[in-house]
């Protein structure tokens, strides 16, 4: 078996748990841990009395007797007893079932294991399930806060399709909508921002782009787009409608993307002549963001051209242009752009910078430093010679980065794998989430292919990261604990012919499966004791004489004559 990694704790994060009141905290846990060692011994000390109580107390207490009575008492019982006694169960455990299921579709989890775990646990001496300080601690032994529903916000796609030249084709071609309503409304939201600036100060064209943004026919859109330049020839954000909408190929939306960018720089050089002050002053947001998105969608119609190399430059001199503007994730293209052209040094200088300790994550840049660490050592991996020589350093350095990657996103394995069919991902993603692993393995399953080993790697590796992880997601190994808002947020981004990948998946509790499987059985006693009341009349008489066994014959006789005479339970029942 491949070894895992496993961190440890702190030693100073120890010290300082147990600095305060050492000699007070060490009785109370010592105390603590004699009466849970001690409980389990007196419980079976009391067991064992109750025991010996009842064989000496036998005569006194006649239990014979009463054992007696009792299989005379069910000897007497007609069919329709175990009818409504069965069909009574069945009842209540149905009732039973209905509120244990309801309770975890709500809440995810069971309320008889809660109240278990909640309440007597405690009570039996047992640890309490959860602490503030240690369901979200760190691999540091720092306190992390709990992930709220607002760590689940979406991001614009880096790699995002064009929508005439790609979304749109494939709906000719399937007949179904790669993108949602919530997808789209998010970017007519983002356009709106980005592209028309402050309302206080819109002109006429930008009126109209902003109401042709929130059109959901897509050649209302298109006709506004016209309107736009109509009123003004060097309207630029009206050109890029046109490129992402109005074109059928790659090579139309970049000729629009080349004319809204000369329109932008004309419309720069107009506010050149009217002021007089530099040209970074007088440029607006609205016109950094403008210009920004229209070189990275020209970067991005040169790669799906072919002319990789002169992509990979038009991003990297956007990226010493606007170094601030890191939120866009510029980088995340230029490491796939290197990826094709399989430049590995480049790569590794990129994620040099990008992959730090204090700058957010993501599974391109995951995936992509494991991609190369598991690319050094993957041609000659095989998981039996590893199984009995162990993992050399390389190894363990590429199965490490394949933990910590699927840790961060546990979504993109089986894409990568084909073990889940991908589709066109969507405009925005959530981190971390289904929509995040489409969109990555979209665009980079085919560097995955293009080194030789590394996806058996990641199929011997992947599932030994869950092996790692607390369950359930108490906290992270390496990463903040998963958020459990993900699943809400991607069935809105992707498609509903899309199946959602969910992780964790909620496993049923034993108290529902165990409470089905009870009122199953008892409905289908009731149903058979209805049916046929001969036949489960004979079946309750031979158990019954089974606790005849243990009496004598005279026993049995002075039984027999001493009590009233038992009726037949081979006649039907009154209807």
């Amino acid at each position: 078996m491949i070894p895992l990694f496993t961190a440890q704790p702190s030693g100073k994060n120890m010290e300082d748990g147990t600095s305060s009141n050492p000699q007070s905290i060490g009785f109370t846990e010592k105390l603590k841990s004699w009466l849970s060692w001690s409980w389990t011994y007196i419980c079976a000390v009391w067991f064992a009395m109750v025991l010996t109580m009842i064989y000496v107390l036998r005569s006194p207490l006649k239990l014979q007797d009463t054992l007696t009575s009792a299989s005379v008492f069910l000897n007497t019982l007609t069919p329709k007893f175990y009818v409504a006694l069965t069909g009574t169960s069945s009842l209540i455990s149905g009732l039973i079932l209905i509120f244990e299921w309801w309770y975890f579709r709500k809440y995810g989890t069971s309320f008889i294991e809660q109240v278990s775990v909640s309440h007597l646990r405690p009570l039996l001496g047992g640890v309490e399930s959860s602490t503030t300080t240690g369901l979200f601690s760190s691999v540091n032994g720092e306190a992390e806060p709990r992930p709220s529903v607002s760590e689940c916000k979406v991001w614009r796609n880096p790699l995002n399709l064009f929508r005439g030249a790609e979304y749109s084709r494939y709906t000719w071609v399937t007949g179904k909508e790669p993108l949602t309503y919530y997808d789209m409304n998010l970017s007519a939201q983002d356009h709106q921002t980005f592209f028309t600036g402050d309302t206080q100060q819109l002109k006429t064209e930008d009126t109209v782009m902003q109401k042709a943004w929130r059109e959901r026919n897509p050649q209302a859109r298109i006709r506004a787009a016209y309107q736009a330049i109509e009123m003004n020839h060097e309207c630029a954000a009206a050109y890029v409608l046109l490129a992402e909408e109005e074109a059928t190929t790659i090579t139309e939306a970049e000729r629009l993307f080349k004319q809204a960018l000369r329109s932008g720089k004309r419309e720069q050089r107009v506010q050149d002549q009217i002021t007089s002050l530099r040209p970074f002053e007088i440029i607006t947001g609205k016109d950094i963001n403008l210009l920004v998105y229209i070189k990275r969608r020209l970067a991005m119609c040169a790669r799906k051209l072919g002319r990789i190399k002169e992509a990979v430059k038009m991003m990297r001199d956007l990226m010493k242009e606007f170094p601030l503007l890191g939120m866009l994730n510029i980088h995340e293209n230029l490491l796939e752009a290197l990826l094709e052209l399989q430049a590995y040094a480049d790569v590794q200088a990129v994620l040099a910078k990008y992959d730090d300790i204090s700058l957010p994550k993501s599974a391109t840049i995951c995936y992509t430093s494991a991609l190369l660490k598991a690319r050094a050592v993957s041609e000659k991996f095989s998981p039996e010679a590893a199984s009995r020589r162990g993992l050399s350093t390389a190894e363990m350095n590429a199965v490490e980065a394949i933990h910590r990657a699927v840790e961060f996103n546990p979504h993109v394995p089986k894409y990568l794998l084909e073990m889940k069919s991908l589709i066109l991902p969507p405009e925005h993603i959530l981190k971390r989430g289904d929509s995040e692993a489409v969109a990555y393995a979209f665009f980079h399953l085919q560097h995955w292919k293009r080194a030789e080993g590394a996806l058996n790697l990641l199929h011997c590796t992947w599932e030994g990261t869950f092996r790692i992880i607390p369950y359930p997601l108490e906290k992270g190994h390496l990463f903040y604990p998963y958020p459990g808002c993900t699943e809400t947020a991607d069935r809105e981004l992707l498609p509903s012919f899309h199946e959602v990948s969910v992780y964790p998946k909620k496993e049923l509790p034993f108290f529902i499966l165990f409470t089905a499987g009870l009122c199953s059985f008892t409905a289908m006693l009731a149903m058979l004791t209805h049916q046929f009341p001969e036949l489960m009349g004979v079946f309750a008489k031979a158990v019954s004489r089974i606790s005849d066994v243990g009496l004598s014959q005279p026993e049995q006789a002075s039984l027999a004559s001493s009590h009233f005479p038992v009726p037949s339970l081979l006649r039907k029942p009154e209807m």
